[in-house]
C-alpha cells in the first residue's frame, strides 16, 4: 500500500522544516511539486529550494504536475471549493499513476496541513478511491510566523482567540465574545468593513521570505498603509500570501 506524506513546510524558509519533516522528505521515493502557473512559479521554486537544502536521498524522484485552479466566478463558494478539491484529487491521482512503483510519495504543504489547507481533505478523497495510507507531518504555520515576527503573544490573558477567514469577517462581522481574531484567506482586506475604534492590527505578508512585509498599529492608522503595501506587493509579484491578527484594546492583552 502506498503511503502519502503531507509535509508541513512552513512559509518557504529552509530553516522552517523540522527534523521530522526532513526525515520524512528523505524517506520518500517520489516527491510531487504542484505547478500553479507562471504568476505563482515562485511557490514551486521555494519547494525546489527546500529540496536543494534538505533532500539527500538520490532515489527520490521529483515530479511536477499541473495544479488545477479554483473557479472564482462560482456563485456558491463552498460548492466551488468542493469541485476544486475533486479536481486536485484527480491531478494527484494522475501524477501517482504515472509512477506505480512508488511506495512513499510526498507533498510539501504550505504552512501546516491542518490549518486552512486542502491537502488532508484531498488525500481523503484519494484514499476513498485507492489503497492509501496518509501521514501528516506538522509544520510552522503562518500564524506562528506572524506572532514571532511582531514579537507578540497569540492570545490575551485568559482570553479567547478565533481563527477565521476574510469572507466570514466581511459577512458576519467581529464574533461576539472574542478579543483576538486571526484572519486568513483574505484577498479583499475585510478589516475595512469594521469600525476601527479600539482595534489594533498586526499584519504580515510573504512571511519568512527575504522580502517579508510587516505593519502594525491602531487599525485606523495602519489599515491604509496595509492596503497600499499589499497592492504594491501583489503588483510586483503577481500573487501575495498574507494574514493579520486584530485585538480589541478595551481590555488588557
Amino acid at each position: 500500500m502506498m503511503r502519502l506524506l503531507l509535509i508541513g513546510m512552513g512559509t518557504g524558509d529552509p530553516d522552517h522544516l523540522t527534523f521530522q519533516a526532513v526525515r520524512a522528505l528523505n524517506s520518500a521515493d517520489l516527491l510531487l511539486i504542484p505547478a500553479k502557473g507562471e504568476e505563482k512559479s515562485e511557490l514551486a521554486e521555494l519547494r525546489r529550494g527546500l529540496c536543494a537544502a534538505h533532500l539527500r536521498n538520490p532515489a527520490t524522484k521529483i515530479v511536477e504536475f499541473a495544479m488545477p485552479r479554483r473557479d472564482a466566478t462560482r456563485a456558491e463558494y463552498l460548492e466551488g471549493v468542493e469541485d476544486w478539491h475533486d479536481a486536485i484529487a484527480e491531478a494527484w491521482s494522475a501524477a501517482l499513476a504515472e509512477h506505480p512503483q512508488a511506495e512513499r510519495a510526498a507533498l510539501l504543504v504550505w504552512g501546516d496541513p491542518s490549518l486552512y489547507d486542502s491537502s488532508l481533505r484531498v488525500a481523503a478523497r484519494l484514499a476513498a478511491r485507492r489503497p492509501l495510507e496518509v501521514e501528516a507531518i506538522p509544520g510552522l504555520t503562518s500564524m506562528q510566523m506572524l506572532t514571532a515576527a511582531h514579537g507578540i503573544p497569540l492570545n490575551g490573558l485568559g482570553a479567547a482567540v478565533q481563527i477565521t477567514t476574510g469572507r466570514r469577517l466581511r459577512d458576519e462581522g467581529w464574533p461576539e465574545g472574542v478579543e483576538t481574531l486571526v484572519v486568513m484567506l483574505d484577498g479583499g482586506c475585510a478589516f475595512q468593513s469594521l469600525a476601527p475604534e479600539g482595534v489594533e492590527i498586526w499584519w504580515g505578508a510573504r512571511l519568512g521570505m527575504k522580502d517579508q512585509l510587516l505593519d502594525k498599529g491602531p487599525l485606523a492608522e495602519a489599515g491604509p498603509r496595509i492596503l497600499k503595501a499589499r497592492a504594491e506587493a501583489r503588483e510586483r509579484h503577481g500573487w501575495i500570501m498574507d494574514l493579520y491578527l486584530m485585538r480589541k484594546t478595551a481590555r488588557r492583552a
